[in-house]
């Protein structure tokens, strides 16, 4: 099954290693807005990519076996104590290195997934560092909105954020640039997962850059959304299930996907939930998807199940706990 997941941070990393466990060949299409933490700092002093993101898609593709995990480790290690290095994460100055020497995003990719032993593929949404602007509502006394830039600013806001859009580096009139191969990728599978995620830094960036949304409107796969099992503070603090997908509409009105997956415990009101997932055209899935072991993680096995039963894979809608 080809497979194609968009995100960025822990939520595609939870994504990329559930399909890891129905798949081989998985694409990770991901963000480049950070301009946080080390990726922000590489990212201000060199004008490269942010590959803090790209790093996370790596790790979670990387092979267990053969030695991959040893790579995979070190890839995730970061340096310690008060110096120039302190806070980078080794896989993030391997990226920026090869970013420099090949001049080539995708290529200095395909070298790093060779490392660490990627089963799949990692590209960047776009071969250009984007930045993101959101209305944010709430801020001031008279109720007005104001625009805020920037990734980290936008996920600590302590408004309610309306819209977002996205901008490329330095402020130009033009729409941002689609990767080619992110693209092709989307167009060629057979099925496309959005989210989980930070809903307006990490998932609908990709619907605001047109080729990748026309693309995903295009697209003959099947297309799934996997919702977020508790609301971000800041981001979408206060949102339902159902509003998530509200604000997915509202972003790619021509978008329709094919199955919504949520986590039983994290969804108040399941008829709301299915009326908005038809809204879309899609199902609703719910089951117990959450890790009990790790709070506001996703366990890999029962999602990696959850998304085999949505997409039909093994036996009948309900069987394994899952709803339909």
């Amino acid at each position: 099954m080809r497979a194609v997941a968009l995100g960025g941070g822990h939520g595609l990393h939870a994504t990329l290693t559930a399909l890891r466990r129905i798949t081989t060949d998985v694409t990770a299409v991901v963000t480049v807005a950070d301009d946080g933490g080390s990726s922000g700092r590489l990212r201000r002093e060199l004008g490269l990519l942010p590959p803090g993101d790209l790093r996370q898609a790596l790790s979670a593709l990387a092979a267990a076996e053969d030695g991959g995990s040893l790579w995979a480790e070190v890839f995730q290690h970061r340096f310690g104590g008060s110096g120039a290095l302190a806070g980078h994460a080794v896989g993030n100055l391997l990226l920026a290195g090869l970013f420099e020497v090949l001049g080539d995003p995708v290529a200095a990719l395909d070298e790093a997934s060779r490392l660490v032993g990627v089963s799949g593929r990692v590209l960047p949404m776009s071969v250009q560092p984007l930045e993101i602007e959101a209305e944010v509502a709430g801020l001031d006394d008279d109720g007005g909105v104001r625009r805020i830039r920037g990734q980290v600013a936008v996920a600590s806001t302590p408004g309610q954020v309306e819209r977002i859009t996205l901008h490329t580096e330095p402020q130009s009139t033009e729409p941002p640039k689609a990767c080619a191969e992110a693209v092709e990728a989307v167009l060629g599978a057979e099925v496309v997962f959005l989210g989980p995620g930070s809903w307006f830094t990490s998932v609908l960036p990709h619907l605001l850059i047109p080729e990748l949304h026309d693309a995903l409107v295009r697209t003959e796969a099947l297309k799934v959304v996997i919702l977020n099992l508790v609301p971000q503070p800041g981001e979408t603090a206060g949102f339902s299930p159902e509003r998530h997908l509200d604000v997915l509409f509202q972003h790619a009105p021509g978008l329709r996907v094919d199955a919504v997956i949520a986590d039983r415990d994290s969804v108040p009101t399941p008829a709301r939930l299915r009326d908005a997932a038809a809204g879309l055209g899609a199902r609703a899935h719910l089951a117990d998807v959450a890790d009990p072991r790790v709070a506001g993680r996703h366990d890999p096995d029962a999602l990696a199940t959850c998304v085999r039963e949505a997409l039909g894979l093994t036996g009948r809608p309900g069987e394994r706990g899952v709803e339909g």
